[in-house]
């Protein structure tokens, strides 16, 4: 059986789960409390880069959400994520790229407040908010009126977009200005997929107060 290595709060943890319950795929989920566990010996065996998600595969470890998702399609084709026509297949990758490159990395200074890691300042959270911005406007224009990305069906493109869109009203990012989005990602919320994976506030809370922890030791060292 396939091990799922994770954490609850991870976004690139959760698209892999997702994807992982879309396809209906049996798998053994195995929680790292990324306490220090992430430099046990036995983990690093699986990933020497000490980051989550990991999944292993009969002594096979496969590092880097993207790559575990083309593991998972190439061997698994049963309920594909990918299209095949060369239009969508380069619409989804698009979407994952912009996703990866732009969108996550204009996010940190809002997810470094959000999450209570730190007070950036005024102009780079004004630089984040636009950057933000301009990946959501570039979205909206992908998505249209369509149910998903490639019309009706759930891909990649959703999963690793909706992953990341999901979390910015958490953040104090409102959705309002992006209709087709918000009703998108509520869309989104309501497959079991989504559901099964939703940190709960408990969890959040909790993480908040272990990273602050171990960032206070790390400055006390």
């Amino acid at each position: 059986m396939l091990k799922f290595y994770y954490h609850q709060i991870s976004i690139n943890s959760r698209r892999v789960w997702i994807a992982l319950l879309e396809k209906n795929i049996e798998f053994e989920g195995i929680e790292l409390k990324l306490n220090g566990d992430q430099f046990e010996p036995s983990f690093l065996a699986l990933n020497p880069f000490h980051h989550i998600p990991v999944l292993e595969d009969n002594g096979f470890s496969v590092i880097e959400s993207f790559a575990i998702l083309d593991y998972l399609e190439a061997k698994y084709p049963d309920n594909p994520l990918l299209p095949t026509d060369a239009r969508s297949l380069g619409l989804v990758k698009m979407v994952q790229m912009v996703t990866l490159n732009e969108l996550l990395t204009a996010m940190n200074p809002l997810i470094m407040k959000g999450m209570g890691f730190g007070e950036p300042e005024v102009k780079k959270l004004e630089e984040s908010q636009q950057k933000v911005g301009k990946v959501l406007e570039f979205f909206a224009e992908k998505l249209g009126e369509q149910s998903y990305f490639i019309d009706d069906r759930l891909t990649l493109a959703d999963i690793v977009a909706g992953t990341a869109i999901g979390v910015l009203p958490f953040l104090g990012f409102s959705l309002d200005s992006y209709s087709n989005l918000k009703a998108w990602c509520d869309r989104l919320m309501q497959r079991s997929s989504w559901q099964q994976t939703q940190a709960t506030p408990e969890q959040l809370e909790s993480f908040k107060a272990q990273m602050k922890t171990l960032m206070a030791k790390k400055v006390a060292e």
